[in-house]
């Protein structure tokens, strides 16, 4: 089993928005990819129901930098409380394994 690679994955309410911090995700090396998905949402929020269309990012990551996605996600999101979540890979192809581990360094400073 695999414990050093995980998907991170956000939403954003615009895919302008989306596509900046997916790039910035990249440049900073946080990411080795980060892939943009136009979804339909439904939840409650505040005690009321909303829907609205928004951009998923999922970010192929190391979970050693987790808290510097979480980080730069939180600092110029529009959401009071934006979905931030962490699921681990506990397998895939291990030639795309070692790529995430040659596109992301296990220490980062913001």
């Amino acid at each position: 089993m695999d414990n050093e690679h995980s998907i991170v994955m956000t939403t954003y309410p615009t895919k302008e928005k989306a596509k900046q911090a997916a790039v910035l995700l990249v440049e900073k090396r946080l990411a080795a990819c980060v892939q943009m998905i136009p979804i339909e949402s439904a939840y409650i929020w505040d005690g009321e129901m909303n829907e609205s269309s928004e951009t998923l990012l999922l970010i192929k990551s190391k979970p050693a930098v987790f808290d510097d996605i979480m980080a730069l996600i939180k600092e110029d999101h529009a959401y009071e409380v934006p979905e931030i979540v962490q699921m681990p890979i506990t397998g895939g192809l291990p030639e795309y394994l070692n790529w995430i581990d040659r596109s992301v360094p296990e220490v980062f400073k913001l």
